[in-house]
């Protein structure tokens, strides 16, 4: 998140740029004062889109937020608003402002997906929408499952499931077992045409698009004739696909026909957060409602639900209808950037006038939960440091703070870890681990030493990319020794500005440098657990690391430090003689002997085992 800098008084640059923007439509960049990108917008005329920011006129909370950072802004002009648009979309992947929709890529609904161009086609679950001429149905989610949809399917149509090609010359040897169990056609060995294939198809076409009562009357049929015929496993299996649909009656929307389908979106904001509701109707069932957390900075309200439709709809199968709780200026431009002559309603009444209220409704549910997780997140986090920065009379405010903790076993396989807390939480990529390797034995004093000379060496050189950011705040798990030992360290290796303090575990003391006596903070208060969330992490960290070093030492052989010799032929020693110490005892000619083994591989290990009886 950018750093709030608030520019009462517009500065100069701002202010001569305003002066010169043109009349054309184009894409404007805003800056912060470090020159990172916060907000992509695009514009019809750019002096008077961009002009707005800085108007002294009251402005949503959002949107004043984020123009109290803007340092720089610049322009590009794109010949028509089509390409506004394009290059918009580009920059928004590109740079990922803070103060712009940012919806995940990995967040992907399942499809059904039927290749028309296959003789015998077969139903596929994906997760993206190619133009490659096959038809798609979905998306499913919200405790719709779309492999039970397409068991549903299979049983009562029995079309093939298998991924064998299948062209006009092809032909296999026998079926496979779902033709012998009645569940497939077995168009491998042309026992169906695909004729008579197609006209399955187009009885699936049918269900997906909103006609149940065809596949529940096929299904009900075989179930009885199992039961009848006292194949009970089968009748039970079509029982539980009849109930599969009966699920999907539940979904059906009264007095709306089968064949519709539609997406709805409300957007609820509080001025500062916001939320998008989305609900869809595929063939006259509500398959779902998702909720999308909704942070953008565009000055009015439907600009942001354009902003979010854009984006939506570069993952999503667009359907024939929306239904939006807020009108938006740029109807032709949406349909012509998502090249389909897409209904839009913004003003509805009856059925799809309760559709929008039940996704205001839940939108407005959706809110209200997420101010108080807000607020209860906050508290836990920078709130959690304002108050660690006042009671501890911190330097800094620690939005990166690390932490440091040693582990070993007798000195042995001596590990530290460094944990990166940002903005109060885990910043898990910033992780680093360090071998201790110039201390002998226990001594978690050194230690600390040899870890944080080599962190903050690299910090200074500023060649590591893995090193590169200062931090705010040092934490050393353990008491006024290792506080002492690692502040040492902190003021010989030059680097200023950065403040340390340690959290001893016995009754959870904070000491602080050149100061005997520690700071108790609050059991329970929102600060100390701050510290003990980052110190158990560091703990947990570096446990994990050193059992790892010391699993890797416990299967390690004598065998593996011989030069030439790899596994294949090291496991052939250990075939034949059982164990290195056996190994050991053998002459150059039974190593010899052993097969794999030549002669100067056989001295080579003579040698590397006997080497200290030469001397």
């Amino acid at each position: 998140m950018p750093k709030l800098v608030y520019n009462i008084v517009m500065n100069n640059r701002i202010r001569e740029k305003l002066k010169v923007l043109p009349n054309k439509s184009g894409v404007y960049i805003m800056k912060d004062e470090n020159g990172t990108v916060i907000y992509v917008g695009k514009a019809k005329v750019l002096k008077n889109r961009v002009s707005q920011y800085f108007h002294s006129s009251q402005k949503p909370s959002k949107v004043q937020a984020m123009v109290d950072c803007i340092d720089d802004f610049e322009y590009f002009i794109t010949m028509s608003e089509m390409d506004a648009l394009a290059l918009e979309s580009n920059l928004i992947k590109k740079y990922q402002p803070f103060y712009n929709i940012l919806l995940k890529d990995g967040k992907q609904f399942p499809y059904i997906k039927i290749n028309t161009k296959e003789p015998y086609p077969r139903l596929e679950v994906v997760r993206r929408i190619k133009k490659d001429g096959a038809k798609y149905f979905g998306p499913y989610f919200a405790g719709v499952d779309v492999r039970e949809i397409i068991k549903t399917i299979n049983a009562a149509f029995k079309l093939r499931t298998c991924k064998q090609p299948i062209t006009a010359t092809s032909h296999a040897k026998r079926e496979c077992l779902n033709y012998s169990l009645g569940l497939c056609n077995a168009p491998c060995t042309k026992r169906i045409t695909p004729e008579d294939y197609a006209k399955e198809i187009d009885k699936v076409y049918n269900f997906l698009n909103g006609n149940d009562d065809e596949i529940e009357k096929i299904l009900q049929e075989k179930m009885f004739i199992a039961s009848d015929n006292e194949n009970f496993e089968n009748a039970l299996l079509y029982r539980d696909r009849i109930k599969m649909i009966e699920k999907l009656k539940q979904r059906i929307v009264a007095n709306l026909p089968k064949n519709v389908n539609k997406d709805v979106f409300a957007y609820q904001t509080n001025g500062l957060s916001g939320v998008i509701t989305s609900l869809v109707v595929r063939g006259g069932k509500i398959l779902g409602v998702m909720n999308y957390e909704c942070f953008d900075a565009s000055i009015e309200e439907s600009e942001t639900l354009f902003n979010f439709l854009i984006q939506y709809y570069q993952n999503m199968l667009v359907p024939d209808e929306v239904i939006l709780s807020h009108d938006i200026e740029d109807k032709q431009l949406l349909q012509s950037y998502l090249n389909k002559k897409l209904g839009i309603i913004t003003n509805p009444h009856g059925i799809n006038k309760n559709l929008l209220q039940m996704a205001k409704d839940n939108a407005r549910d959706f809110l209200e939960k997420h101010i108080e997780k807000e607020k209860l997140r906050y508290n836990n986090t920078l709130g959690a440091l304002k108050l660690l920065k006042e009671k501890l009379n911190l330097k800094n405010f620690p939005h990166r703070m690390e932490c440091y903790d040693i582990s070993n076993i007798s000195g042995t396989n001596k590990t530290c870890s460094m944990v990166v807390f940002v903005n109060g939480e885990p910043a898990k990529k910033e992780y680093r681990k360090f071998k201790i390797k110039l201390v002998k034995g226990s001594n978690d004093f050194a230690s600390l030493q040899e870890a944080l000379t080599r962190r903050l060496t690299r910090l200074k050189e500023g060649t590591s990319e893995s090193f590169k950011e200062k931090p705010d705040l040092l934490i050393i798990d353990g008491g006024k020794g290792q506080l002492s030992a690692c502040f040492q360290v902190l003021q010989n290796s030059g680097v200023h500005g950065i403040d340390m303090i340690s959290l001893a575990k016995r009754i959870e003391e904070v000491f602080k440098p050149n100061n005997s006596i520690p700071t108790l903070l609050k059991p329970g208060s929102a600060e100390l657990r701050m510290l003990q969330r980052i110190r158990d992490e560091a703990h947990r960290f570096t446990i994990t690391f050193h059992r790892q070093l010391r699993g890797k030492a416990q299967t390690h052989s004598e065998l593996d430090d011989i030069p030439g010799l790899g596994p294949v032929k090291r496991d052939a020693l250990l075939a034949a003689f059982g164990t290195s110490e056996n190994i050991k005892k053998m002459g150059v000619d039974e190593l010899n002997a052993v097969k794999g083994i030549h002669l100067a591989l056989a001295k080579t290990v003579y040698d590397y085992f006997h080497k200290e009886d030469d001397k």
